[in-house]
């Protein structure tokens, strides 16, 4: 028996691990599947079809970004096969759209795609103007937002971005799909935002959210369980 209801599935930082797309339950009936970034790493257009080709071949209805570890002609090509979401917006079902910005702030290891955070908020406030419209709205960032559980390293230090943070507080959007810190998998509410890191895919995470027409729900779960 099939939901009512269109549900969609999303997981980022898979960072060329391909084992746990096959190990996702009911991926194939998936309204999208979404990949918040970092498909590769350190990769090129040939690694991240790579791992395209392996969820293409259970769902082809795929919306993907690159995070900071993917090279930038990755970019192009999602674009070109119709795939990215970076900078737009879109409806995901009546009422509930999704707008996405990929990339990540600067980090100590200089990787390729990486912006400044004010290049973040300029990206959010464009590409929020494409998503006003919507009466619910899931934003995509790589980037998790300052000073909650989602951008806490090893150290114990926030690193997330202020600028994704801002526009958390101000716009409110239902939920926010992030990843980048691997370690910090975690679910919380920030204000009104349901805010979720799936961690690295390797450790199998991944998010499920539905959506009734009214309500936007969804859970952290895990791919190996």
């Amino acid at each position: 028996m099939t939901n009512a209801h269109p549900f969609w599935i999303a997981f980022g930082d898979v960072h060329d691990h391909l084992e746990n797309i096959d190990r996702i339950p009911d991926l194939a009936q998936a309204a999208k599947v979404i990949i918040t970034g970092d498909l590769t790493i350190l990769g090129g257009v040939a690694e991240a079809k790579r791992v395209v080709d392996h969820v293409r071949a259970i769902n082809p209805r795929i919306l993907a970004q690159i995070g900071n570890m993917d090279l930038a002609p990755v970019e192009a090509w999602l674009e070109g096969e119709g795939l990215g979401m970076h900078r737009k917006a879109m409806e995901l079902a009546p009422g509930l759209g999704l707008m996405g910005v990929g990339w990540s702030t600067p980090t100590p290891f200089g990787t390729p795609s990486e912006a400044s955070d004010a290049q973040l908020k300029t990206w959010l406030d464009e590409t929020y103007e494409k998503a006003r419209e919507f009466k619910h709205l899931i934003l995509v960032s790589h980037t998790p937002p300052l000073g909650g559980k989602s951008d806490v390293i090893g150290s114990g230090a926030h690193v997330g971005s202020q600028a994704v943070r801002d526009f958390i507080d101000r716009v409110k959007p239902d939920l926010c799909l992030t990843g980048h810190i691997h370690e910090a998998r975690s679910v919380e509410k920030i204000g009104e935002t349901l805010v979720i890191n799936p961690g690295e895919f390797a450790s199998g995470g991944y998010v499920r959210v539905d959506f009734d027409g009214r309500v936007v729900t969804a859970e952290l779960k895990d791919a190996r369980a």
